[in-house]
């Protein structure tokens, strides 16, 4: 990747106004559009959401859309709409037993909705406050509850494949139990034993860090560092890991890039909470905290590096899994920039938007003499995003962020039928459509950088308190 290291986030302001501009139009245009019985909209169909049933996980999305899109044009009319739909139609995703997501429903739109609270950029109402809060220690308390115990101090969030399954994906769903502990929250089980919501925050990432992710070649005979699976494998009779798999990916032995996204802001995120976190709480919970940091660091550092080094182009982006076949045919793919009308394999912008905003924060977490290379990163991703061809400058467009993906190996993605301007020949290659997440990762990840070139405060999941 060629990073620019002489870009800062006031050089993206141009850019991140021209984003403001236009996702005002394209939020109240989903939202009028949109019929809530079909669910939840996932991914456009020639510039339409379409919806896709699997989870219902992309709702808090959509609302979140809003609550972001008013933060960075304080239009409260968007403040509105991102509030009334939350209290009308997010309140299914508190006590959804079945998913292991529920921060991004639900951090997304109840968690929004109190951050921007707290900043006073609406009017404070502590009945209101305490409501969002309620429903954040609900929902925090649901997803804890999915437990597989490995040993006494090991276990992790199980995902809706099962008991067996830990996925990659929850390292970014998994804040919301640290939130919830910070609001003092804790999960109640049989015989009214108080589960504490951070030890199960601490064990899965641990869990996570552990099994998912390589740092040498001892894992298998493909492991490189940094090269995360999808999914881990275990058997619930005796606890022991069996192998690894992929949902998503090409293969376990190659690199899902959305999974590697979600793992560098998810570990990022979580380095960030934990240091707020006395030495005396980890005693608590038999560990320490120089044990924890450690291993969170160490998957960090692995995963971000991988990202730079293996996964992405010349100018940031990334196709959706690095050991996808068509590459080979593309050639030397990391040593120029993206090419979403290639005919062999699509870009995924939406892991390009979520990796971005962890490098930021990975960097700023690490202070500027060792994170200079991660935020720099960080910043270059975000100007590719903030361009053409990957900015939906057509306000017919409902989408935001272009040449995203989703489930590419069962082929739900839509592919154009004809050509379009500026590309070859049509194939079965999806390209210029948006999902939901990308959508919302580009506006979180433009509200963070517009943030930082203004000093307005640092936007964090948790209470920063003194940190």
């Amino acid at each position: 990747m060629d990073i620019d290291a002489s870009l800062t986030p006031a050089d993206l302001l141009p850019a991140i106004e021209r984003l403001a501009a236009l996702a005002p139009g394209k939020v109240r245009a989903i939202d009028e559009t949109w019929e809530d019985a079909r669910g939840a909209p996932v991914f456009t169909v020639e510039g339409r959401y379409a919806a896709k049933g699997w989870t219902q996980w992309t709702q808090g999305f959509q609302y979140g859309c809003a609550l972001l899109a008013f933060d960075l044009t304080n239009d409260h009319e968007l403040l509105e709409l991102g509030r009334s739909r939350t209290l009308e139609r997010m309140t299914p995703h508190l006590t959804h037993t079945g998913v292991h997501d529920h921060a991004f429903n639900n951090l997304s739109t109840y968690g929004q909705l109190r951050r921007l609270m707290l900043e006073g950029r609406f009017e404070h109402d502590e009945w209101e406050l305490r409501f969002y809060e309620l429903a954040i220690k609900a929902s925090a308390a649901v997803q804890a509850s999915r437990w597989t115990a490995l040993t006494p101090k090991d276990g992790y969030i199980y995902s809706f494949n099962g008991p067996h399954s830990l996925f990659i994906d929850t390292m970014r769903t998994l804040r919301i139990l640290g939130l919830a502990h910070q609001l003092g929250h804790v999960l109640m089980g049989e015989g009214d034993r108080r589960i504490s919501l951070l030890d199960r925050l601490i064990q899965h990432a641990l869990t996570s860090a552990a099994h998912l992710i390589a740092y040498s070649g001892d894992k298998d005979h493909y492991a490189m560092p940094g090269r995360l699976a999808h999914e881990a494998i275990f058997n619930v009779t005796d606890s022991s890991f069996r192998c690894l798999s992929t949902q998503q990916g090409y293969s376990p032995f190659s690199t899902w890039t959305r999974g590697l996204a979600w793992a560098i802001l998810g570990f990022a995120e979580e380095l960030e909470f934990l240091r707020t976190i006395a030495p005396e709480s980890f005693k608590q919970l038999g560990r320490t905290r120089e044990v924890v940091f450690e291993a969170c660091s160490a998957a960090a550092l692995a995963t971000a590096n991988h990202y730079l080094d293996h996964a992405s182009t010349s100018d940031g982006l990334c196709y959706w899994d690095t050991g996808a076949p068509g590459l080979a045919k593309i050639g030397d793919w990391q040593s120029r920039p993206a090419d979403p009308f290639n005919e062999h394999e699509p870009v995924d912008a939406s892991a390009a938007a979520i990796a971005a905003q962890g490098l930021i924060r990975l960097g700023k977490y690490l202070g500027e003499d060792k994170g200079k290379r991660f935020s720099q990163a960080g910043l270059t991703i975000t100007r590719t995003l903030l361009a053409e061809p990957y900015l939906a400058t057509d306000e017919h467009h409902h989408g935001l962020l272009l040449h995203c993906v989703y489930h590419r190996p069962r082929g739900w993605d839509h592919v154009p039928p004809g050509s379009t301007p500026g590309s070859p020949p049509s194939s079965n290659i999806p390209r210029g459509e948006a999902t939901m997440w990308g959508d919302y990762h580009l506006l979180e990840l433009a509200s963070l950088v517009h943030r930082l070139a203004t000093d307005r405060p640092y936007p964090t999941f948790f209470d920063r308190g003194g940190v």
